[in-house]
């Protein structure tokens, strides 16, 4: 598996350089669509460019992910997980979803 190519120090940080990246939409997830603000995206038009992994220093379930995204026609933003939110199977398939073509990219 390739290397991150940064580490923040936090997920704000995170956050804060990818929106300098461009990656300026703030989505959610929602089954198989992103949403950010009144825009909705098929998630199928999107690929992890790169994702931070973060624990909590006390508990590992304050883990989050933030993860860069690009569509195929280069709408990029950011989408932020953490095992401590609910989520649906249908949300929890598209995350292993978008995670195996990342996987796919990195070989």
């Amino acid at each position: 598996m390739q290397e991150q190519k940064f580490h923040y120090a936090t997920v704000t940080e995170a956050i804060t350089k990818l929106k300098e990246q461009g990656y300026t939409h703030e989505f959610s997830l929602e089954g198989d669509h992103l949403k950010a603000g009144e825009e909705i995206f098929p998630v199928k038009e999107f690929e992890i460019v790169d994702l931070y992994r973060y624990e909590g220093p006390s508990d590992p379930a304050d883990e989050a992910i933030v993860y860069a995204l690009a569509s195929t026609n280069n709408v990029k933003g950011t989408l932020v997980t953490g095992y401590g939110i609910s989520t649906d199977e249908a949300t929890i398939e598209t995350l292993k979803n978008l995670h195996y073509k990342y996987q796919q990219g990195q070989q």
